[in-house]
């Protein structure tokens, strides 16, 4: 398990840095205000090909990184990644993994969770925690490109399955 979740707190900690710098500047240089969140994936992918502990762990400590990486209040990426990952590894096991599809739904509710997350933690410290518009479209560009994106997110990840996958016992 270890090794799995260091891989993919590497893979999510490059993914977080090239979001908040090479991606952000080409998005906003084709004048979009989204960011597709290519971390989430990787830990919805890991989470859901590892089971649920190890979802929590990777999610814990990539929220970490990503929490000093951004602008947002330390605890708040720890918080919503551990319970995301927590969530993509109960689904380990019961879901077929569909190239497509299955990566889009999980990719999409995955982003819809987040913001619901955010939502409730803005409702609680309001002045402290950003939330998404649920009317803006900026909340339902960024699932589509996260759903679009995800096809592509796993099959790259599949390559690494020796990296990014624990063993069966």
């Amino acid at each position: 398990m270890i090794k799995s979740v260091v891989g993919a707190v590497i893979f999510i900690v490059i993914a977080g840095i090239l979001q908040s710098t090479l991606i952000a500047r080409l998005f906003f240089f084709f004048r979009l205000r989204i960011i597709p969140d290519i971390a989430l994936c990787i830990l919805v992918f890991t989470a859901y090909q590892n089971g649920m502990m190890s979802g929590q762990v990777t999610g814990f400590i990539s929220g970490i990184f990503l929490d000093f990486l951004s602008q947002a209040p330390l605890g708040l990426n720890i918080f919503v990644r551990t319970v995301t990952g927590a969530l993509a590894g109960l689904l380990r096991g019961n879901l077929l993994l569909d190239p497509v599809f299955l990566p889009m739904a999980l990719c999409a509710a995955a982003t819809l969770f987040k913001a619901f997350m955010f939502f409730l933690l803005h409702f609680l410290f309001e002045n402290a925690v950003p939330a998404y518009s649920w009317s803006a479209p900026v909340l339902w560009l960024e699932t589509a490109a996260n759903a679009l994106l995800a096809p592509f997110i796993f099959d790259f990840l599949k390559k690494f399955s020796a990296l990014l996958e624990k063993r069966r016992s």
